[in-house]
């Protein structure tokens, strides 16, 4: 990975510094310079760190004293201005992304100044320059184009680094080939995780679970600015990838994306992203994903009994274990459908936290 720093203008050296080595070679003060330049101290001194500019008469009069080509020293200015021109949009698209996150979660290789952040940001998203970013990721747009929710509001830069987190995990996971029939077959499995509260113990399992039908599930806490729950899409033919956040660190909203995800691998385009971001969901393929969703973990036989349960948490809990689920997710639709208000049970929800490494 370290080759990519050689492709990274990441300086911008002033033509004065080509003249400093010149005059040092020589023995040449900046003011014997400026004497056989017929200029002031000062007005050298300027050009010598690259604040003056060198103007074709300039570039005559360092030929005459100097002994290199007119040509050469503009040439050089030229360079120089691009440069700065460069380094000034490779800064800004650093702003654009959450750094300082990258760093803490060890995204990223530990950096201090703008040039070593740029080299590290690069390597992470697997491109030599930012130009070459900006090709492949069309400057935003294509992730503006899979925006499947209205309210979504995060920054294109974080979320672009979270999703780059999910490709990179996703890439070097083993999975057997992208099977939908096992996927379904194993579903019922899969849901029987969610009266597990210790994501230690299901996470991996419901990992497992998932490649063997072709699944890489990748779990990634978000950077600032990004606030996607879960993400789906295809790294190949036969792999496909389900990111989830744990943004909400309850267990209703972890598993309702998961599956809500697994309705999009199974009833959509698989060359599509689906991005969840913010509290609603708009369009055809997010509310047949919300209604797979709900169905999988209540399903729709027992959906009127729940929608008729009164705001007592021992019945919570008996209908939780009879259906075979969390009693948080029975919280969490019937808060989601109105019958119990955002504040009531929430004590029956698993809570997680995250644990730095």
């Amino acid at each position: 990975m370290s080759e990519v720093t050689h492709f990274l203008p990441d300086w911008a050296s002033p033509p004065g510094a080509t003249i400093s080595d010149i005059l040092e070679e020589r023995g040449q003060s900046a003011a014997e310079f400026a004497r056989a330049m017929g200029d002031s101290v000062d007005n050298v001194q300027l050009l010598l760190i690259g604040s003056a500019k060198i103007t074709n008469q300039v570039a005559d009069h360092l030929a005459g004293v100097l002994g290199v080509s007119a040509e050469f020293w503009l040439s050089r200015e030229s360079q120089f201005r691009d440069g700065l021109a460069r380094l000034t949009k490779n800064e800004e698209w650093l702003r654009d992304l959450p750094v300082g996150d990258l760093i803490k979660f060890k995204w990223i290789r530990s950096a201090t100044n703008a040039p070593e952040k740029i080299a590290a940001c690069l390597e992470f998203f697997g491109v030599p320059t930012v130009a070459d970013w900006w090709t492949r990721y069309e400057g935003g747009s294509r992730l503006a184009a899979f925006r499947k929710s209205e309210t979504f509001d995060s920054a294109e830069g974080a979320v672009l680094a979270w999703l780059r987190k999910g490709e990179i995990d996703g890439a070097v996971m083993p999975c057997e080939d992208w099977n939908p029939e096992r996927f379904r077959s194993v579903l019922p499995a899969i849901r029987a995780l969610t009266r597990q509260k210790d994501p230690t113990v299901f996470v991996p399992e419901l990992k497992k679970l998932c490649a063997q039908c072709g699944i890489a599930v990748v779990v990634a806490r978000t950077p600032s600015g990004c606030r996607a729950s879960g993400a789906t899409r295809f790294l190949s033919g036969n792999k496909a990838l389900v990111m989830l956040s744990f943004r909400y660190l309850s267990d209703d909203h972890f598993w309702f994306t998961f599956f809500h995800e697994a309705g999009h691998l199974l009833l959509h385009n698989t060359k599509m992203l689906f991005l969840e971001g913010g509290d609603l969901c708009s369009g055809k393929e997010e509310q047949e994903a919300n209604d797979f969703a709900s169905n999988q973990l209540v399903p729709p036989e027992y959906q009127a009994a729940m929608r008729a349960m009164p705001v007592d948490g021992r019945a919570v809990m008996r209908f939780a274990r009879q259906i075979g689920i969390s009693p948080g997710i029975v919280v969490g639709q019937l808060q989601h459908f109105g019958v119990f208000t955002r504040r009531q049970l929430n004590n029956l929800k698993a809570r997680y936290n995250w644990i730095e490494e």
